[in-house]
């Protein structure tokens, strides 16, 4: 804040004097208080960036798929973007296990590193928290010519 007088000697000069501004309470404003994130938001956030990388064609088992796959045909459903993803939040760290459906012909190992490299950068920027694991279970591999597990629906 800044203080506007004229100075003793009656000159009618201005100064300038800088008063600091009383802080209530102690310390740093962004530490007051605590911020929890939800498993939820977690698995959503590792979700999202596992899907990015190429050559995970899909997200869970099978059953997890097909069972989704039903539940988004559903007028008002919605893709899950958390199948497939398990979160276990502390208060400064997150664990992660994955179940994942890779393209046929991709070197599994690499998707899955590269899947790990996402998934940790995302997390740790998105919400601060350090991830101690991110465990893989590629439970499938999608070959050229199989179906799709989301069959179209049939006109009547």
């Amino acid at each position: 804040m800044t203080d506007m007088t004229t100075t003793p000697e009656g000159g009618g000069e201005p100064h300038t004097s800088t008063r600091k501004a009383v802080r209530r309470g102690g310390g740093d404003p962004s530490t007051r208080g605590r911020t929890t994130i939800a498993d939820g938001v977690v698995e959503k956030i590792a979700g999202l960036a596992a899907r990015d990388v190429i050559g995970v064609h899909a997200m869970g088992g099978g059953f997890a798929r097909t069972l989704g796959a039903v539940r988004d045909r559903v007028p008002g459903g919605s893709k899950s973007v958390t199948r497939g993803v398990k979160a276990e939040v502390g208060e400064v760290q997150t664990a992660l296990d994955l179940e994942i459906v890779v393209d046929y012909g991709v070197s599994i190992g690499d998707v899955a590193g590269a899947v790990r490299e996402n998934v940790v950068a995302a997390v740790e920027r998105m919400t601060g928290l350090e991830v101690v694991e991110v465990n893989i279970a590629v439970s499938d591999v999608k070959l050229p010519d199989e179906e799709e597990d989301e069959p179209e629906p049939r006109i009547q």
